[in-house]
């Protein structure tokens, strides 16, 4: 899996990662895992898309005012890239 991220990361996963990644946050993945599993997380979406996805919606937009959401907004607006004029076939 590493071979398609940079070197800095790969670095960085390999000597930190496991700080991150320790038997707490593996039992979190284990509890979510089930979820999956046992079907609870399919139900949850399913009533979510049967209800209009209120929670969805909610955690969206609570996202979109998180920092990180801003600066990228505030990057995405530097960047101006030209679109390219569609190809014509010769008459």
């Amino acid at each position: 899996m590493r071979f398609s991220v940079s070197d800095t990361a790969e670095y960085g996963d390999l000597t930190r990662g496991p700080q991150v990644v320790d038997d707490h946050v593996r039992d979190n993945m284990r509890r979510l895992l089930s979820d999956i599993r046992e079907g609870s997380f399919a139900h949850e979406w399913i009533e979510q898309m049967r209800t209009g996805e209120p929670r969805l919606r909610e955690l969206r937009a609570r996202a979109a005012d998180e920092r990180i959401e801003q600066v990228g907004r505030e990057l995405r607006s530097l960047m101006h890239r030209a679109v390219p004029e569609p190809e014509t076939e010769p008459a």
